[in-house]
């Protein structure tokens, strides 16, 4: 999987990382599942969908939260507002930790979600000044569309997550990722090479059609992740891993989505 927190890594990661609470042996048991055996088959303290969801809904609780201070950060002609830019650092660096430590996730993921939400609250007050009240509204309106539909494609399997899929997401979201990464570094010392994606033309469209929709198959493979993840009886630490997981993507669909609806407005 492509997510940097909710991939096949994780699984054997969570399985064999010394630090999780051991289960009674008393109540393991051995269940192949996706031609795996996980060690953690306790009948208590194991990962389930309900404990994901909850976990999640914390993480959009503080999110939204440290979005309205985010929000407040910002005054107009004052400028980008350094914290929030302290935020994306901070969150990224939850991130990076978590996929080594993800014992650790029951701290990290709030702090990822409150440093987080700085910077999204702090983003879409910006895009608010530009272009009116109305481009927030229905990013996150999208958002929950977009993600609600993805959730019933997979709970429908109309889309099934397959090897293939997965592999072809991983591949398109890593390349994705590599010229975000690779034009940025390069724009603090050069040219901007990738000013064309920002441009409200036909290609510069087309890109945040594409960056939207691949964040949006990205939630399907969080939503196997966190399926097989519980069938598989991992840790309940898992939950919040995957929580955070599926926050990262929600994020980034919300911001690919407010792109593009700047785009459409500057046509």
């Amino acid at each position: 999987m492509s997510n940097p927190v909710l991939n096949d890594k994780s699984f054997r990661h969570a399985a064999n990382q010394p630090g999780w609470a051991a289960p009674d042996p008393s109540t393991m048991r051995s269940t192949p599942i996706d031609d795996q055996v996980s060690p953690w088959q306790s009948n208590a303290d194991t990962m389930t969908v309900t404990g994901t969801v909850t976990a999640t809904g914390v993480l959009m609780v503080l999110l939204l939260g440290a979005a309205v201070v985010g929000w407040n950060l910002v005054e107009v002609g004052s400028g980008f507002p350094p914290a929030a830019m302290i935020g994306v650092v901070v969150g990224f660096v939850c991130i990076i930790v978590l996929y080594f430590k993800p014992m650790w996730a029951k701290v990290l993921a709030p702090i990822y979600a409150l440093a987080e939400g700085v910077f999204v609250g702090a983003i879409s007050k910006a895009y608010n000044e530009v272009y009116g009240g109305g481009i927030v509204v229905q990013a996150v309106g999208a958002t929950l569309a977009v993600a609600l539909t993805m959730l019933v494609l997979y709970r429908t399997r109309i889309i099934k997550v397959t090897e293939k899929l997965r592999s072809v997401v991983m591949a398109a979201t890593m390349g994705l990722m590599l010229f975000y990464g690779i034009t940025f570094i390069v724009s603090l010392f050069g040219p901007d090479l990738g000013a064309f994606h920002r441009e409200a033309n036909a290609i510069g469209i087309l890109f945040s059609v594409f960056a939207a929709g691949l964040a949006a198959f990205n939630l399907l493979l969080d939503f196997d992740f966190i399926e097989r993840g519980a069938k598989q009886r991992l840790p309940k630490g898992m939950e919040w891993v995957a929580a955070v997981g599926l926050l990262v993507t929600l994020v980034w669909l919300y911001l690919e989505l407010l792109r593009l609806l700047a785009k459409l407005q500057d046509r």
